[in-house]
């Protein structure tokens, strides 16, 4: 139990430990509504680029990465390493607590929904190799 005297520990929510560059790539991009689409755009760079950035299978140059900070309003330090002006840690309160029968029936619903998506993806596959695509 807390006093009131004991200050909350705060999470570093964008911390090199708890996020990645990728990570904090992307949320600022999506915090200013903007599309993978929209900020390659403005970089110059392809899509894939950004999407090889945002996933952490590549690293922009610096000079790109100055006009990111730039373009999404935080500071280079922040996405770097998640110190400095950035964005703030998302609201992480615990939605209200769901009946387990729901939660339960919806886990259900969409194993049987991915069961039939694998199925439909087989087939598909099967019809492509068939006409020698693959």
């Amino acid at each position: 139990m807390q006093d009131d005297e004991t200050p909350a520990v705060e999470h570093d929510w964008y911390s090199n430990e708890t996020a990645t560059f990728g990570d904090r790539l992307a949320d600022a991009r999506a915090a200013l509504g903007l599309s993978q689409k929209d900020l390659a755009r403005q970089l110059g760079v392809r899509e894939k680029t950004l999407d090889s950035w945002e996933n952490d299978l590549s690293e922009p140059r610096a000079n790109r990465l100055s006009i990111l900070a730039g373009l999404l309003n935080v500071s280079l330090r922040w996405l770097l390493t998640g110190e400095g002006e950035g964005l703030a840690a998302p609201d992480t309160a615990a939605p209200p607590p769901a009946d387990s029968a729901e939660i339960l029936s919806d886990l259900r619903q969409l194993q049987s929904d991915l069961a039939r998506c694998a199925d439909r993806l087989g087939r598909i596959e099967k019809r492509l190799r068939t006409r020698g695509g693959a």
